[in-house]
């Protein structure tokens, strides 16, 4: 079971959203942090960040937890990354999505109680009976002129650093994340190039994709057009992964050119965890629903959500965090008012970051967890 918790520090103006759920000998938590706009510098944001993140730390609950990722969602990520004086002993994405709360930085953390977890170069490397979870964050290649070549230098970076933990793009990453700048013209580059690097690593429409969002996003080297963020494991058996379609509501992205898969259900004998890709208001001929309409496309994606949960086993009962792209920032309000009322307890972020239809106004994403008994080793 999931246990909520949120914290307003009204001396620093801080607000921090985690969740904690205990299944085995593992503990695992995600936390957003969010700060007041306070018309202030960015300096001093990101001060208050970094104290409610210390703060967070010392909760009851929550000591002795080794920090996995961390993601910071920043207005102004060229200018702001070099701002930010404490250096993170874990795997970081900086990237330009800006909250729509009004203020200049938010932050998404991962913590884990009960595994043995290792810095190493990009990557966070998490350790536990047997089993390797490699969670590597901001890469990107600024080197190339275009969002083809970049996606493809890129992916190849990655492939390599797989390789050190001789695993491979097709056997073993269970989750990406793609932000590309200026999503709406570059985005094609980026899904010719992942599509062709995928077939050369025998992932195509025959055996499976993986999970991933792709979105508006900026990395903070102006250079750089694509940046990838991912996870990957090692010590599982094939069995132990599922892919979740939604065929009722949603249809195979291959289908209309793209190729990722909608979520991906990882089961172990304790857990069972269900990554959601990023999912917008489509049908199951991968038409856009409700046009023009922000509140309906939020209630159609929704729907979508729930059923990919439901075919893992869950529901939103399960999930532990969310974050939501908008595309229109003058939407916030409503949609805001609108999970506030559906779901007052989830983690959530909500960042402006266009997705990659342009009628597309929104988008969500979320990771799901719930006690199991399978018969596999437990995470």
């Amino acid at each position: 079971m999931i246990v909520y918790h949120s914290k307003n520090i009204e001396e620093i103006g801080a607000r921090i959203e985690w969740t904690h759920f205990t299944a085995g000998e593992v503990e695992e938590l995600h936390a957003m942090l969010h700060v007041e706009p306070r018309c202030e510098l960015f300096e001093g944001q990101i001060a208050r960040i970094q104290q409610a993140e210390k703060i967070l730390l010392e909760m009851e609950d929550v000591q002795g937890s080794c920090i996995v990722f961390k993601r910071y969602f920043l207005s102004d990520a060229t200018n702001q990354v070099p701002v930010i004086q404490e250096r993170d002993a874990c795997t970081v994405s900086y990237i330009q999505q800006p909250p729509l709360d009004g203020s200049k930085v938010a932050v998404w953390l991962y913590l884990q109680k009960g595994t043995e977890v290792k810095p190493m170069n990009n990557s966070t490397i998490v350790r536990h009976n047997g089993y390797q979870h490699i969670w590597t964050f901001g890469l990107m290649d600024s080197t190339s002129a275009t969002s083809y070549m970049q996606t493809w230098q890129t992916l190849f970076i990655y492939i390599d650093i797989l390789k050190l933990f001789q695993a491979t793009l097709e056997g073993n990453c269970v989750r990406t994340w793609f932000f590309v700048r200026d999503v709406d013209t570059q985005y094609g580059g980026l899904v010719k190039s992942r599509r062709e690097c995928f077939v050369e690593q025998g992932l195509t429409p025959e055996t499976h994709y993986i999970a991933s969002t792709g979105i508006g996003g900026s990395p903070y080297d102006p250079k750089a057009l694509v940046q990838l963020d991912s996870y990957a494991m090692t010590g599982f058996e094939p069995q132990q992964q599922r892919y979740l379609y939604g065929l009722s509501h949603l249809n195979r992205t291959i289908e209309y050119g793209v190729t990722f898969e909608r979520a991906t259900l990882m089961q172990y004998g304790d857990r069972n965890h269900v990554f959601i890709s990023g999912t917008a208001s489509i049908n199951h001929k991968g038409e856009v629903m409700y046009v023009g309409n922000v509140q309906q496309q939020t209630f159609r994606m929704w729907e979508n959500v729930e059923t990919l949960l439901n075919e893992g086993g869950m529901s939103y009962e399960d999930v532990m965090q969310i974050i939501v792209y908008l595309r229109d920032g003058a939407d916030y309000e409503m949609v805001k008012g609108l999970f506030d009322q559906q779901f007052p307890d989830i983690p959530t972020v909500f960042t402006l970051a266009p997705v990659c239809r342009p009628t597309w106004l929104i988008e969500m994403e979320c990771i799901a967890v719930k006690k199991a008994n399978n018969d596999f080793r437990d995470f």
